[in-house]
């Protein structure tokens, strides 16, 4: 019998812009992202929001960060801080 393979899915990661602090151990990113319109042709920036874990409370808001898909920690937040790629000025 031959073994089966299993292949791991690899973890979505995403830059956004921490849009909200005020939670303990929980920041709100939000990424933005350019889609071309069907119809127009012309680009439209789409945003979503994500709720992530940030265990050391070490991002602020206006920081830019990477965020990584993890197992759910709570009913909303199955993100985890990954890095900060640029402090906000």
């Amino acid at each position: 019998m031959e073994e089966q393979k299993v292949q791991k899915k690899a973890k979505r990661s995403f830059v956004g812009i921490v849009t909200s602090d005020k939670m303990e151990k929980t920041i709100v990113v939000t990424v933005s992202s350019k889609k071309m319109d069907r119809l127009y042709k012309k680009y439209v920036t789409r945003s979503k929001k994500y709720k992530a874990h940030d265990e050391k409370n070490e991002a602020h808001t206006g920081d830019t960060v990477r965020i990584v898909e993890c197992s759910p920690i709570s009913k909303d937040k199955c993100w985890r801080l990954d890095s900060i790629v640029e402090r906000a000025k």
